[in-house]
């Protein structure tokens, strides 16, 4: 019997040691099961559009581009930090008119094909803006701004392209909805921990010219993305709808957000992102000033993004897992006034209050951009879920980046709103000397939208906003194959039509 139990013993103990190896084996399989699925499910080159343009080129690429923006306008075209944050927001014009991609490539076909000629487009209009940077040297600022705009605009028409493709999927394959935007999220966060991480060293060692360079990489994936890409072409093309589709739509996007119910959030969203001042430029000069402040290297600024955006991944992880189902005034409240509160991390960073208490310069930064970027995303997440909620049936897709549009407004308002202050303080590329105080006024107004909430809906996420009748309410725009569209315009028109 002694024996017996020995025996057991040995053989029970086996069983629990490769547990452990099966657990940790099945954790490595699991992403590329589910890689496989998504690709079985809803075809390879649909997953490859998803990882390349979130991936690649918004993650990866947005990473490596804003860096070396940032160093090309300090170094090449030395401009000064009020100016480049003006400038900054002229580039991200493309992303404004996001509603005009989305009309276009739902409703105007070219060659039979909605999707794939406009990835290529897009592609080929940021291959020459970059190689345009990247190849002159003494660029005139008009030109590099136009460069710059245009790279901007090719990426924008890639995003919204691929979230018509997203939202057909979604539609056909209504089980696999979540599963796609975690794909998406998951390699926009990868790329720009990548980007971030090697940002910083491609920059000291190629030059912001050099790195402009490396975006026709992503750039030609969007048109691999154009030739790959498995979409039916639809024969017989007509263009004699487009004219009336571009009305239909109008007006459907006209008579919504005419309704309380939409307009008092949207309201909300712009005004909480306008007040929140962009003064990022002036603390990107001070990073790198040798005097005033910290002197950080071109290695340690790629390393400090590259961690904050861990920062903006666990906001998203806490938000999905802890904070989803509260209210969406209840949660805007408290992350309004988290995110202003935690601004004030850089007045004692730019105080040099840090130094006194022997925490160096470095690990400071470090924590609070993590937690500048975690407190950013725990705001921006709720603000996307209600941005869902105010889209009316039929044209969610091209609804929603309408409302994206509004945000953008909003950012575009803080940047440059945020580049005249510090004009007004005399920030310039040497002189920080009333920088805390442009830190002081930004937190400030970062607290103010808490006085708009009124404008926000008690309800939660897992209820309906809109009024019933907006829900039920169905015009259809026509298209040249209703069976293959995903983004069929639906919605009742100014005229009570069905």
């Amino acid at each position: 019997m002694q024996e017996e139990e020995n025996q057991e013993d040995p053989f029970g103990e086996s069983v629990e040691e490769n547990e452990p190896a099966k657990g940790v084996w099945d954790c490595f399989c699991i992403p590329i099961y589910w890689f496989s699925m998504l690709s079985r499910e809803m075809h390879w080159s649909f997953v490859f559009g998803v990882v390349v343009v979130y991936g690649i080129s918004q993650g990866l690429g947005g990473a490596l581009a804003g860096v070396g923006t940032k160093y090309y306008m300090k170094d090449v075209q030395k401009v000064q930090p009020s100016e480049a944050q003006v400038y900054a927001g002229i580039t991200s014009i493309p992303w404004i008119v996001k509603p005009l991609w989305g009309l276009l490539t739902d409703v105007l076909p070219v060659f039979g094909y909605r999707r794939r000629p406009y990835f290529i487009f897009a592609g080929f209009l940021a291959v020459i803006a970059m190689l345009l940077l990247s190849l002159h040297e003494n660029m005139h600022l008009v030109l590099a701004l136009l460069s710059l705009t245009a790279g901007s605009a090719g990426v924008a028409i890639a995003d919204v392209t691929i979230d018509a493709c997203v939202a057909q999927n979604s539609i056909s394959h209504p089980s696999l909805a979540t599963d796609m935007q975690s794909l998406c999220a998951f390699s926009s966060s990868i790329g720009a921990l990548l980007g971030f991480s090697i940002s910083g060293i491609f920059v000291h060692l190629i030059g912001p010219m050099g790195v402009f360079g490396l975006m026709t990489i992503p750039a030609g994936l969007i048109i691999l993305v154009g030739f790959l890409l498995d979409e039916p072409r639809m024969p017989n093309s007509s263009y004699r709808q487009v004219k009336q589709n571009f009305l239909d739509a109008g007006k459907a996007m006209w008579t919504t957000l005419r309704c309380e119910d939409v307009w008092r959030p949207c309201l909300y969203m712009y005004l909480s992102l306008a007040l929140s001042l962009n003064i990022l430029e002036g603390m990107f000069y001070w990073y790198t000033d040798s005097k005033g402040g910290p002197s950080f290297s071109q290695e340690g600024v790629g390393f400090i993004f590259s961690i904050s955006s861990v920062g903006s991944l666990l906001g998203a992880i806490l938000y999905q897992y802890a904070l989803k189902d509260y209210a969406f005034r209840d949660l805007l409240f408290w992350t309004q006034l988290l995110y202003g509160l935690s601004g004030m991390l850089d007045l004692i960073l730019v105080l040099r209050w840090n130094l006194k208490f022997g925490i160096p310069d470095y690990f400071f930064v470090v924590v609070v951009e993590s937690i500048a970027q975690m407190t950013n995303r725990l705001k921006w997440m709720p603000m996307l879920v209600l941005s869902s909620k105010l889209c009316p049936s039929g044209i969610e897709g091209t609804f929603f980046a309408l409302l994206m549009s509004i945000d953008n407004v909003g950012l575009l308002s803080a940047s440059w709103i945020g580049g005249f202050v510090l004009h007004i303080l005399r920030i310039t590329r040497t002189q920080f000397d009333s920088l805390w105080l442009a830190i002081l006024i930004r937190n400030i107004l970062r607290i103010a939208p808490l006085c708009l909430l009124f404008l926000v809906p008690r309800a939660d996420p897992n209820s309906s906003i809109l009024p019933s009748e907006s829900l039920n309410s169905k015009v259809a725009i026509e298209t040249l194959d209703t069976k293959n569209v995903e983004l069929v315009s639906l919605v009742h028109d100014v005229d009570g039509k069905i």
